[in-house]
């Protein structure tokens, strides 16, 4: 490495090495985070599903795959941005200058997820369905560690969560989520399909609606259709 290359290195370490702009640099290494996520989750997902089940010339699904990623991969690092920033300027001007608040990243993800997934497309009027996915994922997350929280001795609700109560309802609780899920979204697809959400739907169309006919060894075994 030249010494010009070398003095330019120790020059940009000395700066994101500082104290004091390490508060202004997190948000610039969460956007890179959250970008470099969104790319890494994205990217082989679009592929293989826009592959396999979307129609359409070669040139049209790599265009397809690029602009799920990219969508991905930019909520992920406009939410960070945003998240980083106001927990920042709560920490700065809050309640307790310079101490993080109970409520700052609360408040901090109810706007990123307003102005970032909460937001319509201007040209289409509808939710994208990259910020309906990562939302639901979200929301699944949310609600399962909610359930663990319920029943956490020293943390939930009382009653169960005694000791022995919340041993007894971890053990049971899964195979009974886990019944009623599918139950519901059978129940769903069955009499509701068009209000799953489409990769859902499609996906469930190709293993079970799709299993019901065929006029030959081509389309029983080779190919769906």
């Amino acid at each position: 490495m030249s010494d010009a290359l070398q003095s330019l290195k120790a020059s940009v370490e000395s700066i994101i090495l500082d104290p004091k702009y390490h508060d202004i640099l997190t948000i610039v290494k969460g956007a890179r985070n959250g970008a470099v996520y969104g790319t890494k989750v994205r990217f082989p997902h679009a592929l293989v599903m826009i592959m396999l089940f979307r129609t359409g010339t070669l040139g049209e699904k790599l265009w397809l795959v690029f602009r799920a990623t990219r969508t991905h991969a930019r909520n992920l690092a406009k939410f960070a941005t945003i998240y980083k920033g106001t927990c920042m300027l709560l920490k700065r001007y809050g309640a307790t200058p310079g101490k993080e608040g109970p409520y700052d990243s609360f408040i901090a993800g109810l706007l990123g997820g307003y102005f970032v997934f909460g937001q319509r497309s201007k040209r289409s009027g509808k939710i994208s369905s990259v910020s309906q996915q990562i939302v639901i994922y979200v929301f699944a997350r949310v609600a399962l560690a909610l359930a663990h929280l319920a029943v956490k001795p020293g943390h939930g609700l009382p009653g169960v969560s005694e000791p022995a109560r919340s041993a007894a309802i971890s053990y049971y609780a899964w195979p009974l989520f886990a019944s009623i899920s599918w139950a519901s979204v059978m129940h769903l697809f069955r009499w509701h399909s068009a209000e799953l959400q489409p990769s859902l739907r499609s996906s469930m169309t190709y293993i079970y609606s799709n299993a019901d006919s065929w006029d030959g060894l081509r389309n029983f075994a080779w190919h769906n259709k």
